[in-house]
């Protein structure tokens, strides 16, 4: 069996970020994991980028290798061994073709949803634009950033890097059975985002646990680059009783 089991690019990535309670995360933490937290704060990220020229075992997808991508994801972290593995749990993934959710949930009990996405991108001399929507019960919600079009390197120590740098997924199989992942990809360089507008039923997106979202405006909200991705095919089962 290969060792990757998907490659492809996700390009401009906006993140939208709001700090929130920890007893609000606590009931999706996968077994094996804890909050990873940043100047003690939790926080959740809505996100919209681009998932392009996807691979399966190094086979193109047809007709469906490139499309729009929204999740919300949260951040954790685990210890084994002296060694700290900083990840990320997601709460829902959206994307457009109901096969490709159909896959993602079948191989590797994701949260994957298919509903209607489109984007908007486009790039001047000195900003760009870019807009992801995506229609929920009939209307439809949007993330768009005006950013700055040079990029720059993230600041060690800072929230830009505390928001990106998680390479590991951590899925929930049962409440006692955790599935770890490897994603790898360089360090992605950033762009100032100048202005930004967010439209987003999270009631209806992502259950009322999280309604209270569409009243709060986010700590931050970043834009990077992007890169080549990979995901590992091997994955880690965590159980309980190993813990």
């Amino acid at each position: 069996m290969p060792n990757t089991f998907l490659t492809a690019r996700w390009d401009n990535l906006i993140m939208a970020n709001y700090a929130l309670p920890s007893e609000v995360l606590k009931p999706y933490l996968p077994a094996g994991v804890e909050l990873d937290l940043f100047d003690g704060e939790a926080f959740v990220s809505l996100v919209g980028f681009m998932f392009k020229n996807t691979r399966l075992f190094g086979v193109p997808i047809p007709f469906m290798g490139s499309f729009e991508e929204i999740n919300l994801r949260f951040y954790v972290k685990r210890t084994k061994d002296g060694e700290t593995r900083r990840g990320v749990v997601f709460v829902n993934e959206t994307v457009p073709y109901k096969p490709v959710a159909w896959l993602a949930n079948k191989l590797y009990k994701e949260h994957y949803t298919a509903v209607p996405t489109r984007h908007s991108i486009s790039e001047q001399e000195s900003d760009k634009h870019i807009q992801y929507e995506w229609k929920v019960n009939g209307r439809w919600n949007q993330i768009n950033v005006i950013a700055a079009t040079q990029s720059e390197e993230m600041l060690p120590g800072s929230h830009e890097e505390f928001i990106f740098e998680h390479y590991y997924g951590y899925t929930r199989i049962s409440p006692n059975h955790t599935q770890e992942y490897e994603v790898q990809h360089p360090r992605w360089l950033i762009h100032t985002v100048n202005e930004y507008r967010i439209q987003c039923d999270f009631k209806a997106m992502y259950g009322p646990d999280f309604a209270f979202l569409n009243n709060d405006m986010p700590s931050s909200v970043i834009l990077a680059q992007g890169s080549a991705v990979s995901v590992k095919w091997k994955r880690k089962n965590i159980w309980e009783r190993d813990i």
